[in-house]
C-alpha cells in the first residue's frame, strides 16, 4: 500500500498478505506457549511435605492466569487475521470491479 505518484492509494495485496502472516505466525507462537502452561497450570505436588504443597500452590494460579492471558491474546489476534482477510478480499473485489468497469468503458468509447 505504497502513495502512487500525485498522491492516492495503491492496494499491494502481496504486502497485506504478509502481514497476515507475521500474524498468524505469532498466533502459532501463542498457541505453542499455551501448551507449555497447560503444564504449569495443571502441575501436582512432587510429593506430600509441606514444599511442594506450597509450590503447587503457587505454580497453578500462574499458570492458570498466564492461560487466560494468552487465550485473550490468541482471541485478539484471530479476529485480527480475520478483519484483515476480509478487508483484503473486500479491496481486491473492488479493484477488480473498478478494472472491469475501466474496460468496459474503454470498450464502448472506441
Amino acid at each position: 500500500m505504497d502513495a502512487p505518484a500525485g498522491g492516492g492509494f495503491v492496494f499491494d495485496a502481496d504486502k497485506i498478505d504478509g502481514v497476515i502472516k507475521k500474524w498468524q505466525d505469532l498466533l502459532v507462537d501463542l498457541r505453542r506457549d499455551a501448551t507449555d502452561a497447560n503444564v504449569l497450570a495443571n502441575t501436582k505436588a512432587p510429593g506430600k511435605e509441606f514444599a511442594s504443597g506450597d509450590w503447587e500452590k503457587l505454580a497453578n494460579p500462574s499458570g492458570k492466569a498466564f492461560l487466560e492471558q494468552n487465550k485473550r491474546m490468541q482471541d485478539y489476534i484471530q479476529t485480527y487475521i480475520d478483519q484483515l482477510t476480509a478487508a483484503k478480499q473486500k479491496i481486491a473485489t473492488q479493484e477488480a470491479d473498478h478494472t472491469s468497469d475501466i474496460s468496459k468503458m474503454g470498450n464502448t468509447a472506441s
